[in-house]
């Protein structure tokens, strides 16, 4: 993929194949590959499972950060589950659960089951304590995955949403790919992915500390094209720091959206618009 990026360090990358070649070695080097897979979990085995510490010592931007999930998500709910019944069950997949932060706040809200999967154990741990008194018995945490999100196959036909947020960073651009196309068979009629992530400004800037990526609009948006998934809707988050990542929803889906043909009113046709 020919977008240039830059690490932690201040180094130039030419290429996003140049910057992974030098970090995980040319295809087929799985010794390295490991590596950087344990690397990142070793980091993260560092961090306080609290909600602070997930977020980086921005525990504050917490509220922010579900309020603009959940205006997401009900829009999403609302259009893609239009026939859900009282009686319907639904369930969610939070990846890279971390403590359950996400799911506590927000998901267990909506969904009657959700699973949670995260390689670090201690989070996990921490989200098991933290679920235990959360939702109820018709919405609750029913499954924990202590696996990496690289090697975790979703149970098939399961989910009505796959929520991945501030993880897939982790991922190699071809686990990336092989993650959401083992996972699109997992999902149900409707149903859908939301991922939720920083975004670069241009092309991508590789963090030496942690081993992750963050990766530009047009990066994410060519990764999606080459997993076979269509991008449905996005939105920007809003109420973060100005120091912080900006950081963008996407909601994507395997089958192709509808068109919607839109008429412009004869009566507000002339009228001032803003400038998004």
């Amino acid at each position: 993929m020919e977008i240039c990026g830059v690490d932690s360090e201040g180094k130039e990358f030419n290429s996003a194949q140049e910057m992974w070649r030098e970090e995980i070695g040319e295809e087929g080097d799985e010794t390295r590959k490991t590596q950087w897979y344990r690397d990142g979990v070793s980091y993260w085995e560092g961090v306080e499972a609290s909600v602070d510490g997930v977020l980086g010592g921005y525990g504050h931007v917490n509220d922010a950060d579900i309020i603009g999930s959940e205006v997401f998500l009900k829009t999403l709910l609302q259009e893609r589950l239009v026939n859900v019944g009282p009686n319907q069950h639904l369930v969610a997949l939070d990846c890279g659960s971390g403590i359950g932060r996400i799911t506590k706040n927000l998901l267990i809200r909506y969904f009657n089951e959700v699973d949670l999967l995260e390689p670090v154990a201690q989070f996990l741990d921490a989200a098991r304590e933290n679920l235990a008194s959360a939702g109820s018995e018709t919405h609750k945490a029913t499954n924990f995955f202590c696996v990496p999100l690289q090697e975790f196959t979703p149970a098939a036909g399961r989910y009505d949403v796959i929520w991945v947020q501030w993880c897939i960073g982790h991922l190699t651009d071809n686990d990336f790919v092989s993650f959401f196309n083992r996972a699109k068979g997992c999902l149900k009629p409707g149903g859908f992915f939301v991922v939720k992530e920083n975004l670069a400004k241009n092309g991508f800037v590789l963090d030496k500390e942690d081993h992750s990526i963050t990766r530009s609009d047009p990066y994410f948006k060519e990764l999606f094209r080459q997993c076979g998934l269509h991008l449905y809707r996005t939105k920007d988050q809003k109420g973060l720091p100005q120091e912080l990542f900006a950081v963008k929803m996407y909601a994507l889906t395997v089958d192709t959206p509808p068109k919607i043909h839109r008429t412009r009113s004869k009566t507000t046709s002339n009228r001032p618009q803003i400038i998004k």
